[in-house]
């Protein structure tokens, strides 16, 4: 198998880091890389106690929120200069399920960007209210339309990465720091030629810590895919990796 790793993004996530680290590294033979974005409730400290046992966990301390896409940026750093061969991204409060890791592992022997989707067939989502609903599935929607992509899931944030492709994207330049972030990755695979697959997962919602989900991040969306669509190929902000590791504790 390759070398693989998951990135994980934390703020505020200390109901369910130790629990979701244990599984992540239960599920398959890979490593684990904490991004914490100087979390107030404690997550980093004991992001550092679990590194400090295992061998296999890392932590990158951030100096405060930034952005969903400036934390991956970083973590995506990492994992290139540290010779990953397989990039996963995930959340942090159990939403995705660590049991489609090996599938998406699996799966990207035929693909160069594996999403988890909630929109194919057999995927979905639990104990969502009703504005959430719209907030993601109607995004999803409209960014396709927009951008011309089949990608049915543009918004969701649960991916396996092939190495050569994220630093395809990286040097073409990222431009989206929010909730857009994920819209812009997933065009930017597609319009590059990649291989992109969906495999359908039901997306459950949280049961500790609150959801970062708000009406201004599908408002962020909506405005930045027109700019995307539009966007010229322009310097890209990728992190210096030697910086990145730098700063790893």
């Amino acid at each position: 198998m390759n070398k693989a790793v998951v990135c994980l993004p934390t703020y505020n996530e200390k109901e369910n880091l130790e629990k979701i680290s244990k599984a992540i590294l239960e599920s398959s033979p890979l490593d684990l890389l904490i991004i914490d974005d100087n979390s107030p409730d404690g997550t980093g400290e004991i992001a550092d106690r679990l590194a400090a046992a295992d061998s296999r966990i890392n932590v990158l301390h951030r100096k405060g929120k930034e952005g969903l896409g400036k934390a991956y940026l970083e973590g995506f750093a990492w994992a290139i200069a540290k010779g990953y061969e397989l990039i996963l991204q995930m959340d942090a409060d159990f939403s995705h399920p660590v049991s489609m890791i090996p599938k998406m592992i699996a799966e990207s022997e035929k693909a160069d960007l594996v999403i988890a989707s909630r929109y194919v067939k057999g995927g979905g989502t639990e104990n969502w209210p009703l504005k959430r609903q719209f907030i993601s599935r109607g995004g999803s929607f409209y960014s396709r339309l927009v951008l011309g992509v089949k990608v049915r899931d543009l918004t969701g944030g649960f991916k396996c990465w092939r190495r050569n492709l994220l630093e395809d994207i990286l040097k073409s330049g990222v431009k989206t720091a929010g909730f857009g972030f994920q819209i812009e990755m997933n065009y930017r695979a597609v319009k590059l030629g990649y291989q992109v697959t969906e495999l359908p997962f039901v997306f459950v919602d949280r049961v500790e810590g609150t959801s970062k989900m708000s009406g201004g991040i599908f408002t962020e969306a909506l405005t930045m895919v027109w700019k995307l669509r539009a966007l010229k190929v322009e310097t890209h902000p990728f992190p210096n990796p030697k910086s990145v590791l730098a700063n790893k504790n």
